[in-house]
């Protein structure tokens, strides 16, 4: 175990401060067990390394590991936790546990043995609680992390402290909240940059293998986690591939599942299905005109790819403008709203406001005679009225 406490100590050495995600705050820490589900680069290992920096002692009551760590294959984890608690242990950080075939019978196992032990495991968005052997969802408190909104993004990048402002506040006030943030920073100004390059905390490494970085993801997904998590025939993985690039390029992408089943030679329901499982990987975003009750055999009615960066990975120059501008509204806006398809304008979040997107010469004619209707509109600093910036959307986390 003296080797995972030297993996650790060098970690949290190597461990920065100077900006910590707003996820930070909306975990209940004291819980005895947490988990944190998300995507490959969204930031959770930094997450759990600056929790600990910045309220734990170094003192032998603390440990992180990561399950990936060829260490474990020689090693078990109860025995490990077992071990761990003896010696005064107190606070268990298990990161990547996907990786280790019997995470959920041995963190139940630990969690059932040790009350004093307080743990917290990391996992990508795949993950489930729920097997044959052991059922942690009656135990783990989960949360969901994304990447970084845009406030998060140009606090980071630029070393500010823009607050969060949530979704009345904007509706209501959006214009001197828009002053307020033009005082320290021109937010159009990076937006674009953002939207191509500011998703995943590792744009602050290397730039120019940003997008490369974002592919060797989609990959990872594609051809080990969808076939080892789900059951997805490694067959259709370039298929699946082709069908990413597909919604990438549309503005937005309208499923017709019978054509898409017939071209790419799989069952209508199994395609389906398949789609379900790129949802919940991070890939996609899924939109229905009613979202409740929604079952994984129902085809949704719009389709998005998970974030903005992602139609710039698949599409490249062929990632359309308005497809680009409401993945960014979807992807920002669905962390803490309800998101539905409708007939008349773009979005209705939480079965109160209607939406429409577009960029600065977009009028309210389409939303004219819907009450409580906004325009997001793109490449403006200020609005007006019920025309609001777009990039204001991207200060809700």
């Amino acid at each position: 175990m003296e080797v995972l406490f030297e993996k650790f100590y060098k970690k949290i050495e190597a461990t920065e401060l100077r900006f910590t995600r707003s996820t930070m705050d909306e975990i209940n820490w004291a819980s005895r067990l947490i988990g944190i589900r998300g995507a490959r680069g969204v930031g959770k290992t930094t997450l759990l390394l600056q929790y600990i920096k910045k309220n734990l002692k170094l003192d032998g009551t603390s440990l992180y590991t990561s399950l990936d760590n060829i260490w474990w294959a020689e090693h078990r984890l109860v025995d490990v936790a077992d071990e761990f608690v003896r010696k005064g242990g107190r606070y268990l950080f298990l990161d990547e546990v996907h990786h280790y075939p019997t995470w959920r019978q041995e963190i139940k196992n630990t969690y059932d043995d040790h009350p004093e032990l307080k743990i917290v495991f990391t996992g990508s968005s795949l993950l489930e609680l729920l097997d044959a052997r052991a059922d942690l969802s009656r135990r783990a408190i989960m949360y969901d992390m994304q990447g970084l909104s845009y406030r998060e993004y140009l606090n980071i990048r630029f070393n500010l402290d823009l607050q969060i402002i949530c979704l009345d506040e904007l509706l209501e006030d959006h214009i001197p909240l828009a002053q307020m943030v033009n005082r320290k920073i021109k937010p159009l100004q990076h937006f674009e940059d953002y939207l191509m390059n500011g998703y995943y905390p590792f744009f602050l490494e290397e730039e120019n293998l940003y997008h490369h970085r974002i592919e060797e993801i989609i990959n990872m997904v594609l051809e080990i986690e969808l076939p080892l998590q789900r059951g997805v025939d490694t067959a259709y993985v370039t298929k699946l591939k082709q069908l990413l690039q597909i919604v990438g390029e549309s503005v937005p992408f309208v499923p017709n599942v019978s054509k898409l089943s017939n071209r790419m030679k799989i069952n209508r329901n199994t395609l389906v299905t398949y789609l379900h499982y790129l949802k919940e990987a991070g890939l996609i975003a899924h939109l229905y005109k009613d979202a409740k009750g929604i079952s994984k055999l129902q085809k949704p009615d719009k389709i998005y790819l998970e974030n903005p960066n992602l139609p710039f990975a698949l599409a490249g120059k062929n990632a359309g403008k308005g497809n680009i501008r409401e993945t960014f509204f979807v992807n920002q806006v669905s962390k803490k709203h309800t998101i539905e398809y409708i007939d008349k304008g773009d979005f209705y979040i939480n079965n109160q406001v209607t939406i429409e997107v577009g960029g600065k010469s977009k009028s309210t004619d389409q939303v004219r005679e819907i009450s409580n209707a906004y325009i997001a509109a793109d490449d403006i600093e200020f609005g007006n009225r019920k025309r609001i910036p777009l990039w204001m959307f991207g200060f809700g986390y």
